[in-house]
């Protein structure tokens, strides 16, 4: 018999209630799951789809890097250090280049005439001659309602030495400083030497800025994640280490952490992971691809980082999301770095960027595919499993889903109340078994698929799978 909640546990229930209202919602982290029992969260398995851009011209080169994607409507827009000869960071040979597209696949690098650079103006780049900036300039579209036409896009750049500057600009090619001084002062000489991201959080309504910092665990120091807030993009709050549970420590060169476009409350970070001292590579096989011998003694790949906000990331995935993969210009020292933020590139495709072969004449981004929201699925095997969520209110009229199963394999989705007794019309039993593959596809039972007069009530679902993946879902409106 269901036992009716009173008192202290009516309120406890209350709490856990996971406002869910309309929104997207992807299986990448524990957020919505209370319990599991023969299924699991896999993370999705990108393909790579190729390199897109040779950093071929003379003001670019092996060591160029720190990628940044952005699309602006029709078109995408790609950033980058360009720096032909390793040097110290901020050296006056550093450069930002830019490159741009229509469908995020073919990329061209406009003469755009700023600057000149190796004697001669016919060249893609939006700042030089100003270091330390170009040496991990990061920009992004600022999404805060109300923004001034001529800051729609900003930028963070910036060294140890010189703290994080801000920089604004109308069309994201010709860009100025906001202040004269550093924004973000660097909480000590070793912080901000890598890529430092910031973007505007709609669900926490701020700026927030994700960085490099360094944190002592016993006797390794670590590369390291900090943040902070500003409601201004020019007076920032003093920085937090973030918060990785239970992971082991690892050393994570950049964060590459962002609101994901299709469901901003959810920061996804594709995250280089660094391995220093991991040589892969014999001294014959370093000198056969020419790589620079300093940078022949390491390896890394790329880690899936979530994040809700606050100081807390989700290590969901200890795995690699992106392995180095087969040749030895895949293992070198910081190569396999992504650029940062995911972008649309099909009705059904995303894309997301790796930089390759570092330290090498062969140096090249490379783009990755996955499906429209197809990062990380619950997923159960042929056994079968079941999957029961928290807690749950919802506003809408349709259960959208995002699922793909064998031609043996099912989905069935039942709407309980809070204490997981079924909703009469809502059952396993009376559910349509779901089979296909569909990305916004539509949950049903018997008496259709309309669930609005289950709006603003507390319910919970639950999840039978087998040989199937749910990516994610939404209450439709």
């Amino acid at each position: 018999m269901t036992r009716v909640l009173t008192g202290l546990a009516a309120v406890l229930l209350q709490a856990q209630v996971v406002e869910l209202g309309s929104r997207r919602e992807l299986f990448v982290d524990r957020a919505l799951i209370e319990r599991m029992n023969g299924a699991e969260i896999r993370p999705a398995q990108p393909r790579e789809a190729g390199p897109v851009l040779r950093l071929d011209a003379p003001w670019e080169g092996p060591f160029s890097g720190y990628f940044t994607v952005i699309k602006d409507g029709d078109l995408y827009r790609l950033y980058y250090r360009g720096l032909p000869a390793a040097g110290p960071d901020g050296n006056a040979r550093e450069v930002t280049c830019y490159a741009e597209s229509r469908d995020g696949i073919h990329w061209i690098k406009p003469k755009l005439g700023l600057f000149e650079v190796a004697g001669t103006r016919d060249n893609n780049v939006i700042l030089a001659g100003q270091p330390p900036f170009s040496h991990n300039f990061s920009p992004f579209l600022d999404a805060r309602p109300g923004v001034e036409p001529g800051q729609r896009y900003k930028a963070l750049a910036g060294t140890s030495r010189s703290g994080l500057h801000a920089f604004a600009s109308a069309d994201g090619i010709r860009w100025r400083p906001l202040r004269g001084e550093a924004v973000i002062p660097a909480p000590d000489r070793s912080a901000f030497d890598s890529q430092n991201v910031a973007f505007w959080s709609e669900s926490e309504g701020c700026y927030v800025c994700y960085f490099r910092s360094w944190k002592r665990i016993g006797d390794v120091n670590y590369r390291w994640i900090s943040r902070t807030t500003s409601k201004d993009f020019l007076a920032w709050i003093p920085p937090v280490e973030m918060d990785f549970g239970d992971a082991p420590p690892e050393h994570l060169y950049t964060n590459q952490t962002g609101p994901y476009f299709r469901a901003p409350h959810l920061y996804l970070g594709l995250a280089a992971r660094f391995v220093p001292g991991r040589r892969v590579l014999t001294p014959e096989q370093a000198q056969a691809i020419g790589v620079d011998p300093r940078y022949a003694g390491d390896c890394s790949d790329a880690v899936l980082l979530v994040s809700r906000g606050g100081n807390r990331y989700e290590r969901t995935f200890l795995e690699a999301f992106v392995r180095p993969g087969p040749g030895p210009s895949n293992w070198v020292s910081r190569t396999n770095y992504p650029a940062l933020n995911i972008v649309q590139t099909g009705p059904q495709e995303m894309s997301f960027y790796v930089a390759r072969h570092y330290g090498q004449p062969t140096a090249h981004l490379s783009r990755y595919v996955l499906g429209l929201d197809r990062i990380a699925s619950l997923h159960a095997g042929y056994q079968g499993g079941e999957v029961w969520t928290r807690p749950l209110r919802f506003q809408g009229r349709e259960l959208e889903i995002n699922y793909s199963t064998s031609a043996v394999g099912m989905l069935r989705i039942a709407i309980t109340d809070a204490e997981g007794k079924p909703l009469p019309g809502y059952s396993l039993e009376e559910s349509t078994e779901i089979v296909g593959d569909e990305f916004e596809g539509t949950a049903r039972w018997r008496g259709g698929s309309d669930v609005s007069k289950l709006a603003g009530k507390t319910i919970r679902l639950q999840i039978r799978l087998k040989d199937a993946d749910l990516y994610a879902l939404r209450f439709r409106p």
